[in-house]
């Protein structure tokens, strides 16, 4: 089977980025499932089909009918993330030319954008019948003439597909950003993971052996080596790319390095052990550390007195001591006020 990196790529960033249990390259409905909402899906196809060639003269759709149009999808990456907020369907075209991006003439490849994200969202809507979801176009490198005509595009999709009810959200993420919300949220995630299945992140890991190698008996390169680790953890942490993390990760992934940097104080450190700190900086519902004693089970002080996990299974060390993290965090409830405590540190 055809393996392509950008799609491997994808994959890695649904799985440890956005947190999906459930992901699958190369998605493609079967012919023997029943199409739903077929009324609403006509109207789709009808309403952007008026829309784009009324105000730019793309011809989307051209000929296809609604089942040709449904038939020839194929969705790159999909992805289905399950939390106690509900969930969360993420559905990937991702193209890597690279030369950049080129479909034909600048029209005829905006055309074809439009309609692989139109025709996505359809899908999803036909096939799984939600109304909500992500639709994403990734690509590395557009010519910056297409993408500047490109990239409105997705605002006016979104309304259209809004006016109809949809609650579908079409984005592109291109160029700088791609390196910003897809490959640098990925890397910075992607210590410990060894399934041999992800191949863009095993032969990211195979280079880092060699692009990192030192004389380990040597400390002043043992000192310059972490320099240089920090700082292309720290040119990591933009806003954009700590956007893209999910706040369970976000949260582990830059407590990890701010505890690895002592970037926290001995005096702040004991006060986030404590509840009324916790709550007012975090509006977290139990302390955010919890220091573990020298012998001291984890199991058992991960479990709050009703035997409920509430902290994650690992310790992470600062100042010759080891400490629990609290693994209970939430989007809507905690996120704001993580990125503010957050922003203060880096």
């Amino acid at each position: 089977m055809k393996i392509e990196m950008g799609e491997s790529l994808l994959y890695s960033w649904l799985r440890h980025v956005k947190e999906c249990q459930i992901v699958q390259t190369n998605w493609k409905a079967s012919p023997k499932w029943e199409l739903k909402n077929e009324d609403k899906l006509n109207e789709i196809m009808e309403r952007t089909n008026f829309y784009f060639e009324d105000k730019y003269g793309y011809l989307i759709y051209k000929n296809n009918s609604l089942s040709q149009l449904l038939i020839q999808a194929e969705i790159d990456v999909l992805g289905i993330s399950i939390d106690e907020e509900g969930n969360n369907i993420y559905a990937i075209d991702v193209a890597f030319h690279e030369s950049g991006l080129n479909y034909g003439s600048k029209e005829e490849t905006i055309t074809r954008i439009i309609k692989k994200c139109i025709r996505t969202a359809m899908c999803i809507y036909g096939y799984i019948g939600t109304d909500t979801a992500e639709v994403i176009f990734a690509s590395p490198k557009i010519n910056p003439a297409i993408l500047k005509d490109l990239a409105p595009k997705f605002n006016e999709l979104n309304s259209i597909l809004d006016t109809l009810g949809l609650n579908y959200t079409t984005r592109l993420i291109a160029n700088e950003e791609f390196n910003e919300k897809v490959l640098e949220p990925i890397l910075l995630v992607s210590g410990g993971i060894s399934d041999t299945s992800e191949l863009f992140l095993r032969s990211y890991q195979l280079y880092s052996m060699f692009s990192r190698k030192t004389n380990r008996t040597n400390q002043v390169q043992r000192v310059l080596k972490d320099t240089k680790e920090n700082k292309e953890i720290e040119s990591m942490l933009t806003d954009k790319t700590l956007k893209e993390l999910k706040i369970g990760k976000l949260v582990q992934t830059t407590m990890k390095y701010l505890f690895r940097n002592e970037k926290i104080s001995v005096y702040e450190i004991e006060k986030m052990t404590q509840y009324d700190y916790s709550k007012q900086i975090f509006n977290a519902n139990l302390p955010v550390l919890k220091e573990v004693p020298k012998g001291g089970n984890v199991d058992e002080l991960k479990r709050d007195d009703n035997n409920y996990p509430r902290y994650y299974s690992y310790t992470i060390s600062i100042y010759g001591r080891d400490y629990l993290l609290s693994s209970q965090w939430v989007e809507h409830l905690h996120r704001i006020h993580y990125e503010k405590w957050l922003l203060s540190k880096l």
